[in-house]
């Protein structure tokens, strides 16, 4: 029994791409997307795309997603396969196409979609010199997701108010960077100046006043 887990295909993560750091297990001879009705040549000749090599196609094409990779795997040129799948009674073979093509983006959704709730590991250097990794977790990616999988609540047309997921990770950001700034030294000194600027404005403004009071009064007024 295959398995439906992509395994890597690069000797390391790193050199992994989105189309091609991944593919699945061959399929099974038994398995229903190579029980199509292949084309039959008339007259097969020797470079014929006989209906073995058209179900090694679609299976090969249904694990990697990749039309050329399955084209050199039987042999043939993607001309030849492109004009056999607009031929007339090749019907089965086309629709066998485009199922194992859409796997294919299957596949490649299920590894974006991966990589967006796990993240992937990033190396940490300091001064040149390697200290470790951390997970790093692309927003974008996952605000794609969101926004497809779950478009009423995430969509840019979507209402954002008080209770959405949205607004109140925001108002917890904000929150937790006001807390922050109350206890930083530096502002909690910015605070104690402004107060003591103000209270200094205060002072001399009384002065200021008891002092036109007094001249008034020396004066008879």
């Amino acid at each position: 029994m295959s398995s439906n887990l992509p395994v890597p295909t690069r000797k390391l993560p790193k050199q992994a791409t989105s189309r091609v750091a991944f593919v699945r297990d061959p399929l099974e001879d038994d398995d229903p997307l190579l029980a199509f009705e292949p084309y039959m040549h008339a007259r097969p000749r020797s470079n014929s795309i006989t209906p073995d090599l058209q179900r090694t196609f679609i299976a090969h094409l249904a694990a990697t997603g990749i039309v050329t990779s399955a084209a050199r795997k039987i042999g043939r040129s993607m001309e030849a396969l492109y004009n056999l799948k607009q031929k007339p009674g090749a019907e089965g073979f086309k629709r066998a196409w485009d199922r194992a093509v859409q796997m294919g983006v299957e596949r490649l959704e299920d590894t974006a979609l991966a990589r967006a709730i796990e993240g992937s590991e990033r190396k940490v250097y300091r001064d040149g010199e390697l200290v470790g990794t951390e997970r790093f977790h692309n927003e974008a990616l996952v605000m794609f997701f969101l926004r497809n999988r779950l478009a009423d609540r995430y969509s840019p047309q979507a209402h954002i108010a008080p209770g959405h997921p949205v607004y109140e990770r925001i108002r917890r950001e904000i929150e937790e960077e006001r807390r922050r700034e109350a206890n930083d030294p530096k502002v909690i000194q910015a605070v104690r100046d402004s107060i003591d600027r103000k209270i200094e404005a205060l002072r001399l403004k009384v002065e200021r006043e008891k002092r036109e009071a007094e001249e008034k009064e020396a004066k008879g007024f």
